[in-house]
């Protein structure tokens, strides 16, 4: 089996571990990538000018340009290839700094959570009012809605909520 990472042995692991170090190597390797492919861009068009070019005796018009058609095929799906990894690199850095605000907001997330789980469970009891102690409020006896009742109840005109 191979050895576990650890920061001694793997000079990436502080770069992992912090987002703007991320982001910052990710930036430098797609700077490079990107110079990469001008490069390659440039590297296909004279290549592309050169097998188009290139006619043997007999050719008709058009047998060179079919000669050349897998060359530059090949190198633009390269250069295609070089604007994905750019892309991507772009978005795995986005991407890790996600990450990171999200383990950020997971304490205060849990704690909501806890809280919220605690009201459902014991629900706020409400005070009376020091002057109005051992006096009920009397009920209304023509309401209309009230707490939910049954179908059967429907008989005695009232009506479920």
């Amino acid at each position: 089996m191979s050895e576990p990472l650890n920061r001694t042995t793997n000079p990436l692991a502080d770069v992992a571990a912090s987002p703007e170090a991320t982001a910052r190597y990710l930036a430098d390797i797609q700077r490079v990538l990107l110079d990469i492919g001008k490069n390659l861009e440039s590297l296909a068009l004279e290549t592309r000018v050169h097998c188009r070019d290139t006619h043997v005796e007999g050719d008709r018009w058009f047998d060179a340009w079919m000669r050349a058609q897998p060359v530059e095929r090949a190198l633009r799906d390269v250069l295609k290839h070089v604007e994905g990894v750019t892309k991507g690199l772009e978005k795995s850095a986005y991407k890790r700094r996600a990450h990171d605000e999200n383990v950020t907001a997971v304490e205060k997330k849990r704690k909501e959570k806890a809280l919220e789980k605690s009201r459902k469970k014991n629900p706020p009891q409400l005070n009376t009012v020091p002057g109005n102690t051992g006096q009920q409020v009397p009920q209304q006896e023509d309401m209309r809605y009230g707490n939910p009742t049954s179908i059967y109840d429907l008989r005695n005109d009232r009506r479920s909520a």
